[in-house]
């Protein structure tokens, strides 16, 4: 019986000390994932030339990219079905 009470007890000291121990290390955890998610998204949207480049007059158009001449576009939609309406 008393090796069933030591075990409860060393169960619950660890669960409670664990329980403990998270309590203290989440800000520090949560400050380190903050921080690593702003540094991948300074790197991923960091480097767009948009936002690098200075802004343009006024009225001045630019053309980034053509449209391809081989892609056509189908003006087909869809089947065409009939239908009667009921009273």
């Amino acid at each position: 019986m008393m090796t069933f009470l030591k075990t409860i007890l060393i169960v619950l000291l660890v669960y409670f000390g664990l329980k403990f121990l998270i309590r203290l290390a989440t800000p520090y955890l949560m400050r380190y994932i903050s921080k690593k998610a702003g540094q991948q998204f300074e790197q991923f949207f960091g480097n767009n030339p948009d936002m690098n480049t200075q802004r343009k007059q006024e009225g001045s158009i630019t053309i980034d990219k053509t449209p391809s001449p081989n892609s056509r576009t189908s003006k087909k939609v869809g089947e065409y079905v009939e239908y009667e309406e009921v009273d």
